[in-house]
């Protein structure tokens, strides 16, 4: 008879809030993980229980400032030299996905290099979710659960009762796979507000592809960061003739003005994840729980379970 390994889960600093979460939905307390820290800033993750022999899942997103990656590779090391079995990094939010090529001369491609860091740390599988880049996966050497939001985001969109008149835009020609997913999935058409850059979030020009007149409008994207390219495109929406303008994005970076740009803006509602806590409450803004498909993903994990089968309704 197979014994199976015992799970933990630890969290970093910044994702306590939604480790904590992800743990009561699989059915066990968090693990007892301390980040000491030297007066000069430094730090040093350690676990005050056993971790020999388990299934050891180390939750945090790294989003700004790098401290968040840092902690975690410190943690994997941590875990890996007190001999955990298995060690998973799970990152809700994978920063630095937006470098995923080399676009321009003498850039680096961050993505890889956080893909090899974790791989060399001791990270045997990790778990994320909504990569700006699918193709992510490919730079690591190691099994990669990519977690798909339109499992989260559908049932919102549904509960609306706005099927009949609504439709799915695009905010970019990049994102266009993403939307088409969900324009399926709501059985509605979908639209493309094609837009072409100056420069890192600042926009040259935006034009519509399609028809909004009449209908309520849902972008769907993976990052917002400053807030400037949902505020203009859901203005060019209004102004194309749109009843009302959702935007569902999964990763709230939302950096500098991106509240206030959000708080004055002609869209009706921002929904995203918990996959980064918000600096600030808004009343326009909507946060949807990841922590029950995180949890399912464990769980499918060490019950050697298929991770596709978490994603059924939106496939259909």
């Amino acid at each position: 008879m197979q014994v199976r390994n015992q799970v933990k889960i630890f969290s970093g600093t910044n994702s306590r809030y939604l480790a904590e979460e992800i743990a009561k939905a699989y059915g066990i307390e968090l693990g007892d993980c301390v980040i000491s820290k030297f007066s000069d800033g430094e730090f040093q993750p350690s676990f005050n229980e056993s971790v020999r022999g388990c299934d050891v899942f180390l939750v945090q997103s790294t989003f700004s400032n790098s401290d968040n990656l840092m902690e975690l590779l410190l943690m994997i090391d941590a875990a890996k030299r007190a001999s955990a079995h298995y060690i998973t990094a799970v990152i809700p939010y994978y920063g630095m996905a937006r470098q995923d090529r080399k676009d321009k001369p003498r850039v680096s491609i961050g993505s890889k290099v956080v893909a090899d860091m974790l791989t060399v740390a001791g990270a045997s599988r990790v778990i994320t979710m909504d990569l700006h880049a699918p193709q992510i996966q490919g730079f690591f050497e190691v099994p990669v659960d990519h977690l798909d939001p339109s499992i989260i985001f559908l049932p919102y969109m549904k509960q609306l009762n706005i099927d009949h008149n609504v439709i799915i835009a695009s905010p970019d020609m990049g994102s266009s796979a993403r939307a088409r997913i969900y324009a399926k999935a709501l059985g509605c058409d979908m639209v493309i507000v094609d837009k072409e850059r100056r420069r890192a979030n600042e926009i040259a020009s935006m034009n519509l592809i399609g028809d909004v007149s009449g209908k309520h409008v849902m972008m769907v994207d993976d990052i917002i960061d400053t807030g400037n390219t949902l505020a203009k495109a859901a203005q060019l929406l209004k102004d194309k003739g749109a009843v009302s303008v959702r935007a569902m994005c999964t990763h709230p970076v939302l950096s500098g003005k991106a509240y206030e740009i959000i708080e004055t803006s002609v869209i009706d509602e921002l929904v995203v994840c918990d996959t980064i806590p918000l600096k600030h409450q808004s009343s326009k803004i909507k946060v949807l729980s990841t922590a029950k498909l995180f949890a399912d993903a464990i769980r499918n994990i060490t019950e050697h379970g298929s991770i596709s089968s978490l994603f059924e309704m939106s496939n259909k």
